[in-house]
């Protein structure tokens, strides 16, 4: 897994092997009939320390240029399918605290223990 640099240096560099990342995953539009909602597809557990490697597994998109992206290795820990569709627990979790606005709530964040187990327990 990685993310760009400059954006979000600071959210990885907090990382650590051991800890745990949910994958969500925004909604989706397929074509005119179909838009995918939110949603967590899985848990990985992080088994590195974070590294930069320059080669190329995707093509980024055009305003990211040649960004390096720091990474760190995973193992799956549960694969969502189908993946658990985020709006319904929102009311739920006690780390999203404003409802109707709730997107900010989940960049790169932290989440209590408690929550992290009420989501897992949906899958």
């Amino acid at each position: 897994m990685g993310c760009p640099k400059e954006a979000h240096i600071n959210t990885i560099a907090r990382t650590e092997p051991g800890d745990t990342l949910l994958i969500y995953v925004g909604q989706q539009v397929v074509d005119k009939e179909t838009t995918l909602p939110p949603a967590i597809t899985g848990c990985f557990e992080i088994t590195s320390t974070v590294y930069e490697d320059s080669s190329r597994i995707f093509t980024a998109p055009p305003n990211l240029g040649n960004e390096i992206f720091p990474g760190v290795k995973l193992q799956p820990v549960m694969i969502f399918d189908p993946p658990i569709e985020f709006k319904p627990l929102i009311p739920n979790l006690a780390f999203i605290t404003n409802k109707k606005q709730w997107s900010g709530h989940i960049r790169g964040q932290t989440i209590p223990e408690e929550n992290y187990r009420l989501i897992m327990s949906q899958g």
